[in-house]
């Protein structure tokens, strides 16, 4: 269905630049952010020659101990892709799914139910190949982001990594689990060794929801997202 150009742009191997990494346990991810998706379908198959239709689900709903709205969307979203003359089309299907963590039950509705479709979209497209991240998911293919990955790690090392004598503390700063919604979207919470935690990672202020959810608060003269270590167990 496809001309040769755009089977061939679809066969090109995905650009490092465009490759993502967060860490999630002890595993590093990588993976390609939604707007990054969108902007590929619409220079690959042409603005108007491809669209999607969603269908949305809740699969939980509650109140964590912080008297935060936890819900969870599953999207099922389907793709249509047209050729030039709009005379021939294939289609492609799969599902996401995401978590909205937020004081107000809107707002946790509106992060759960973008999330997952976004989710919903990444996959599908997927299946259209490496243009679409699909190489990234084949564990024994090495992609050319470990320069990235790297300056990552030094990032984190650098606010992770405590002074000899205050080694026992900073171990004990703060529990992982305390914060798997964030670590889950991409996010870090790291102790900058002054008493405070500390949020690093990629597209932050749309994820601000997620983050005050957790009790951090934004410092406008440093731009960054913190809270005391003695309040991380009330997150």
């Amino acid at each position: 269905m496809f001309n040769d150009k755009t089977n061939q742009v679809l066969g090109y191997e995905i650009e490092s630049s465009r490759i993502k990494s967060r860490q999630k346990g002890n595993i590093t991810l990588s993976y390609l952010e939604g707007f990054d998706i969108i902007e590929t379908a619409n220079r690959v198959f042409g603005f108007g020659n491809w669209d999607y239709s969603t269908k949305l689900e809740v699969v939980s709903q509650e109140v964590n101990q912080n008297q935060n709205h936890v819900i969870c969307y599953k999207a099922l979203v389907s793709i249509l892709v047209h050729d030039v003359s709009h005379s021939k089309q294939v289609s492609r299907e799969d599902v996401g799914f995401g978590t909205g963590i937020a004081k107000t039950l809107a707002d946790a509705h509106e992060g759960g139910a973008k999330e997952a479709v976004t989710d919903a979209i990444k996959r599908t497209l997927r299946s259209f190949g490496n243009q679409f991240g699909n190489s990234l998911y084949d564990k024994s293919r090495q992609h050319q982001n470990n320069q990235m990955q790297n300056q990552q790690s030094a990032q984190i090392q650098q606010y992770q990594t405590p002074v000899p004598e205050q080694l026992p503390s900073q171990q004990q700063s703060h529990n992982p689990n305390d914060y798997s919604s964030l670590y889950n979207i991409g996010l870090q919470v790291v102790d900058d060794n002054n008493g405070n935690l500390l949020i690093t990672g990629d597209d932050i202020y749309n994820k601000r929801d997620s983050i005050k959810a957790c009790g951090f608060k934004f410092d406008p003269s440093s731009k960054q997202w913190w809270k005391p270590v003695e309040q991380q167990q009330a997150a």
